[in-house]
């Protein structure tokens, strides 16, 4: 009868610890705080937060001190660029279709273009660009000349317009959600997109580093931010595991990470690209933003 009464006690102590720990986040955020040091440039990939509209986020960006925004239609740009926002990075093609087979290319070009042309006009020096899904038939080999063959079609023209190229290494193992991991993408290997970059050869060709997908394919996040400094040219984040804020509930330590981008010399956004699971999601870019200001 003691062992029962002691194993129900452990019991509701760890369901107390662990309601606790959910709750600390959110009850130990600042609900009026506004970044102060600004040594991070950071911004919000607004497709995380729907449905709020686009000019509330921005509004909502603007009040707490992030200087920028991306991830979202293009119709908004001017919009954001009146509050006195940046467009962090523009769009091109999805991930899934990208170069890694010959017969996207057409359309991935163009993409490219029209995404540097909308960038340039937007003042926005970035655009994103992926590799791709892995397809049937097509060797690793073959994909990545594939790859480094069509965007070389498009570095004149990035140049020309002064717009750099973003790769991003996305993570294939997390299958939980949609956009939490990528099963079957290319470019999972953050080193091997790095190797990339350097086959393309351009200095408006660079890696968008994103934190949350580096953690969970690769580790070893701040060593890899110095070894490859100079080919990072955009930053994304997200807790890991989940895709969730940036709390006590992740495992990376992200002022830690701040501090080492500051380190590195990084002048460029770091932008949150985390899954809203608070209640109030407006106290939870407020957590981050503070996090991240270091």
């Amino acid at each position: 009868m003691q062992l029962t009464a002691a194993t129900a006690a452990g019991l509701a102590a760890a369901r107390w610890a662990g309601e606790a720990r959910a709750q600390l986040p959110q009850a130990s955020a600042e609900p009026d705080y506004r970044i102060r040091h600004g040594r991070i440039r950071q911004s919000i990939m607004g497709w995380t937060f729907k449905p709020m509209p686009v000019p509330d986020l921005a509004r909502l960006c603007k009040e707490i001190g992030l200087v920028a925004i991306e991830g979202v239609d293009r119709q908004h740009y001017p919009m954001i660029r009146e509050l006195g926002l940046e467009i962090s990075l523009g769009s091109s093609h999805g991930f899934a279709q990208g170069p890694f087979n010959r017969t996207n290319h057409p359309a991935v070009i163009t993409a490219l273009r029209e995404g540097i042309d909308a960038a340039a006009a937007a003042g926005c020096g970035k655009v994103i660009t992926f590799t791709g899904l892995r397809e049937p038939g097509i060797s690793d080999e073959q994909g990545a000349k594939n790859c480094v063959d069509a965007w070389k079609q498009v570095m004149a023209y990035a140049e020309e317009k002064q717009v750099t190229l973003c790769l991003e290494h996305l993570n294939s193992r997390d299958d939980t959600h949609p956009m939490k991991g990528h099963p079957g993408y290319f470019g999972d290997h953050v080193d091997f997109c790095v190797d990339l970059v350097k086959q393309v050869g351009s200095p408006r060709f660079k890696l968008l580093f994103d934190i949350y997908h580096v953690a969970i394919m690769d580790g070893d996040v701040i060593r890899r931010l110095r070894q490859h400094r100079e080919h990072i040219a955009h930053v994304h984040t997200a807790g890991v595991p989940g895709r969730a804020e940036l709390d006590e509930n992740q495992e990376v330590n992200y002022p830690a990470v701040m501090r080492a981008l500051l380190e590195i010399g990084y002048e460029g956004f770091v932008a949150h690209e985390f899954i809203p699971t608070w209640p109030d999601r407006a106290l939870a870019l407020r957590h981050a933003a503070k996090l991240c200001d270091v």
